[in-house]
């Protein structure tokens, strides 16, 4: 947390969800929260991952968490109602396989993750470390602003920024040693060629 912080990282991600093995506690949370500046002072915005969760559920989160944004695996209503009733951003995730998958029309959410599609056998929902043909979002013309995100690494982050044309990343066991132990060293490595993707494709 402190490193993404000291590196100008935009946002930081707390998994609220138990079958994942970077799952967090609210009061784990709190901690993490804790341990950076807040936004407003120049520390990145704190990102709540939720699957399928219900407006008590999000709602006891952040009446111990400030979060940000809600990231969120669930249906277009649902995070609807959740964005309305909590009067936060809301994130809706969506796995491509196709063109056909992006959205295209405004539903009022306030961003996507855009990532490959669930597969028989998961048993949790996300990228899970896979990533997809990045040359189906070129020319998008997306209704809110996204994120790429699923398989990237340090090593393929900046081609998946050029052939995708995304405006930003999201990145989890792509920067891990081990499932859930992050890697300082992956992690600014990562952002360098994050930055290093995003200058050629301004180019």
């Amino acid at each position: 947390m402190r490193l993404c912080a000291r590196l100008g990282v935009k946002w930081v991600g707390l998994v609220f969800h138990p079958a994942s093995p970077r799952f967090v506690t609210v009061d784990q949370a709190k901690l993490l929260h804790d341990s950076i500046p807040l936004p407003q002072e120049g520390g990145p915005l704190r990102v709540g991952l939720f699957v399928k969760p219900t407006q008590e559920q999000v709602e006891h989160t952040l009446n111990h968490v400030p979060l940000d944004i809600l990231q969120l695996y669930t249906n277009e209503d649902q995070a609807q109602h959740l964005r309305t009733k909590t009067q936060k951003p809301v994130w809706l995730a969506r796995g491509i396989t196709s063109q056909a998958d992006l959205p295209t029309n405004s539903t009022g959410l306030d961003g996507y993750i855009i990532e490959a599609p669930a597969q028989k056998g998961d048993t949790r929902p996300g990228g899970l470390g896979r990533t997809f043909d990045w040359s189906l979002t070129q020319n998008w013309q997306a209704p809110a602003p996204w994120l790429l995100a699923g398989g990237l690494t340090p090593d393929n982050v900046a081609e998946a920024i050029q052939t995708s044309q995304t405006p930003a990343v999201d990145v989890s066991s792509g920067v891990e040693t081990a499932p859930a132990l992050k890697s300082s060293f992956l992690i600014e490595k990562f952002i360098q060629k994050a930055h290093e993707g995003a200058c050629l494709l301004k180019k």
